[in-house]
């Protein structure tokens, strides 16, 4: 399982003086892998260095599902070069995510575990909307307007569309087709026919067909596309003087028509046409077809901020958050508080479950750092969601709801953390053993554990009356005197839960053999 980096952000002014200021956001895509890096002054966004390299990972992906190795090497050498390029920067100064093909891929746990020996920093698989949430803020922040707006990106395996206003996202969608894909499937065999171009746009359609109502022109003034695929649409309309760089449906006909005359992918030849992009132009068209057509799209324009630059923005959010008082917030903590509101979480108990597995957890971990602390208060705050579903066994309905729905700022690999440390709360441990053997985790779960079962009454509690203290793997209990005698099914449920420990964990809980300290 991959996790998010533990360590807490140096502040600011402890940084190197060569990277003061500057933040890095790798982008892993279908089609290409980007690397950004950019200063960010108050409002102001200045990009220090980009680099792009064409990996089409996505057209790896075999029939099983399965990246091929030489599309695992391509990768591999990609973020070899980035690594490079990235020496001397701070763990906490990067981010990096992967989008529709490490999502499809079942052997994605194999690859990533080589992909982040060789890059040297985490890597984080994000969701569909959560991409589409963060095209939208790198097109926010660049090229803002108060206008409602449709923003719509292209990407190898998918396409995100996007309502905003503003900065902020309205609605997100993820959409399985792209470009890559798309393109190997319809024109795979290098040819250009009028029935393949029919063919992929039926198809285009089909996915698409759900946006329809969602997105329909009355819910937005202007349309802008952001990334690669619009982008080199946009260079090939301009460039043969078709139109000013704006696609219209006009322009995207005269293109296909250019590929249909070429009749093969290596006899097209168009003016501003990129090497790069000339294997999967085909793809591109269709779906930007299609959506011209069935959305009223007349004209979509290029747009200002993509995918990696709103993961920058999201990273500065996060840095600013960690310096403020009282460990300020960020989106992540408007998801979880939108999950109890919206699975009906007894509040009350989550925070008072939150506030004692906290002091349990400062005890044993207290170099833990901030990312380990939240991940701990939010499965605190959301490990009773699951009883929406049904109380018999909520913990395993939380724990599936907890990996599975979308929750913005969260990448795929910490909510599948989040589940792991939900599902582990009560119960036997087997079915989280190789979890435990993270000893961050096994401390994280054995609070939880014991933090539940000191308010299993759901009542007020004295957060104070236990406490923790840790030997190596040894976690000894102990109680303010009198408690005991007062809580007796307390102690009943502590003592199970020490038996639960000595017969499958890694920690060892040890209780003391009479009351007091």
């Amino acid at each position: 399982m991959n996790s998010t980096p533990t360590a807490r952000p140096a502040p600011p002014d402890k940084a190197g003086a060569r990277w003061r200021g500057q933040l890095a956001a790798i982008d892993m895509g279908s089609n290409s892998f980007r690397l950004e890096l950019g200063q960010l002054d108050g409002t102001r966004y200045r990009r220090v260095d980009y680099l792009k390299e064409t990996v089409r990972l996505g057209g790896g992906l075999d029939e099983n599902g399965l990246l091929t190795e030489e599309a695992m090497l391509r990768g591999l050498s990609c973020l070899s070069r980035f690594a490079n390029r990235l020496q001397g920067v701070a763990p906490w100064q990067v981010r990096a995510v992967a989008t529709q093909t490490l999502r499809e891929a079942r052997n994605r746990n194999a690859f990533l575990a080589r992909a982040e020996t060789v890059l040297g920093y985490p890597i984080e698989v994000i969701s569909g909307r959560e991409e589409a949430r963060l095209i939208y803020a790198g097109v926010g922040r660049l090229q803002p307007s108060e206008q409602p707006r449709l923003v719509i990106d292209i990407g190898g395996r998918s396409t995100e569309m996007i309502l905003g206003e503003g900065r902020k996202p309205l609605r997100a969608e993820s959409f399985q087709v792209g470009s890559v894909s798309l393109s190997m499937k319809y024109f795979g065999d290098g040819r250009y026919t009028q029935a393949a171009f029919r063919a992929a746009q039926v198809a285009a359609g089909a996915e698409l067909e759900e946006a329809l109502e969602p997105f329909a022109p009355s819910h937005w003034v202007e349309a802008l596309g952001s990334s690669g695929t619009v982008g080199a649409v946009s260079q090939l309309l301009s460039a043969n003087r078709v139109t000013d760089g704006r696609i219209t449906p006009g322009g995207l006909r005269w293109l296909m028509e250019q590929c249909i005359a070429a009749g093969r992918v290596d006899r097209l030849a168009l003016a501003g046409l990129k090497e790069d992009r000339r294997a999967i132009i085909a793809g591109g068209l269709s779906i930007l077809y299609t959506l011209a057509t069935h959305f009223g799209i007349d004209a979509l324009l290029p747009a200002r901020g993509a995918l990696r630059q709103g993961v920058i923005f999201d990273l500065d959010e996060r840095l600013n958050a960690s310096q403020q008082p009282n460990d300020g917030e960020d989106v992540r903590d408007s998801s979880v508080r939108e999950l109890q509101q919206r699975f009906l979480v007894e509040e009350a108990q989550a925070q008072r479950v939150g506030q004692v597995a906290e002091i349990l957890y400062n005890n044993v971990q207290p170099d833990a750092g901030r990312d380990a602390r939240r991940e701990l208060q939010w499965a605190c705050a959301l490990h009773e969601i699951g009883m929406m579903v049904s109380h018999h066994d909520h913990h395993r309905h939380s724990a599936y709801m907890l990996g599975n729905v979308d929750a913005a700022g969260f990448s795929q690999s910490q909510q599948r953390r989040l589940a792991e440390l939900v599902l582990a709360q009560r119960g036997g441990l087997r079915k989280v053993e190789a979890s435990l053997m993270q000893q961050d985790f096994a401390w994280q779960a054995l609070c939880l554990r014991l933090a539940i079962i000191k308010c299993h009454a759901r009542g007020p509690v004295d957060n104070h009356a236990i406490a923790l203290r840790r030997k190596g793997s040894l976690a000894e209990l102990s109680w303010q005197p009198g408690w005991l005698e007062s809580h007796p099914r307390t102690h009943y449920l502590l003592t199970e839960e020490a038996a639960a420990w000595q017969r499958s964990g890694p920690l060892q809980l040890d209780l003391p053999r009479s009351p007091g300290y």
